[in-house]
């Protein structure tokens, strides 16, 4: 007879995103992970595979979490360049908070894609899938802005969609290294004039 499992692994799996989020992939022990989720190393294997598979898995969750409320904000009826704008000062602010420990966590995509994905062909596939999400729902704002007579003429929605993507994974690497708050206002604040 088959014992029935003693914890939610629904409860276990935010825990793990969470703990690798904080600490990233190669510096979260599997001992770590067995006092964060409450659950013995036997249970983590037996539900969720190796060490590996489990980050695989909360990557996933992250992107479940994150990318509709993307795209909740940039699908809203009306004006879309003050969604734009909102979203793209949001990301260089959250980059710019420290925690109580220190610099930010940053974004767990984009963690991954320096820590894993170079040498990890899974991660760099989902790292990829999740910035591909990413431009698509820039590009369909920026058309619409185009489209509403937001954006100027002459003007390439795919490519400033683009270009946003990469400030804006590129403000999480500089909110890591801490003390750069001025530095991504700016950078905000120059990227964002391209839209008027």
């Amino acid at each position: 007879m088959a014992r029935t499992k003693e914890f939610d692994p629904d409860t276990a799996l935010q825990a793990a995103l969470e703990l690798f989020w904080r600490r990233g992939y190669e510096a979260t022990s599997m001992a770590e992970l067995v006092e964060e989720l409450g659950i013995a190393r036997a249970s983590i294997y037996a539900t969720f595979g190796s060490k590996r598979e489990l980050y695989l898995r909360a990557l996933e969750r992250y992107g479940e979490q994150h990318n509709p409320v993307l795209l909740a904000e940039l699908s809203q009826p009306g004006p879309v360049l003050p969604a734009v704008r909102g979203l793209v000062r949001r990301f260089a602010r959250e980059a710019g908070e420290d925690g109580a420990d220190g610099p930010g966590r940053g974004c767990f995509v984009t963690n991954t894609a320096v820590e894993l994905a170079p040498h990890d062909p899974d991660a760099a596939r989902r790292v990829a899938a999740s910035l591909g999400h990413l431009e698509t729902v820039l590009t369909g704002a920026l058309v619409r802005a185009e489209a509403q007579g937001e954006l100027p003429g002459g003007r390439d929605p795919r490519a400033l969609a683009r270009m946003l993507l990469v400030l804006m994974q590129g403000m999480r690497v500089i909110g890591k290294a801490g003390d750069g708050t001025a530095r991504l206002r700016d950078a905000a604040d120059q990227a964002l004039a391209l839209l008027d």
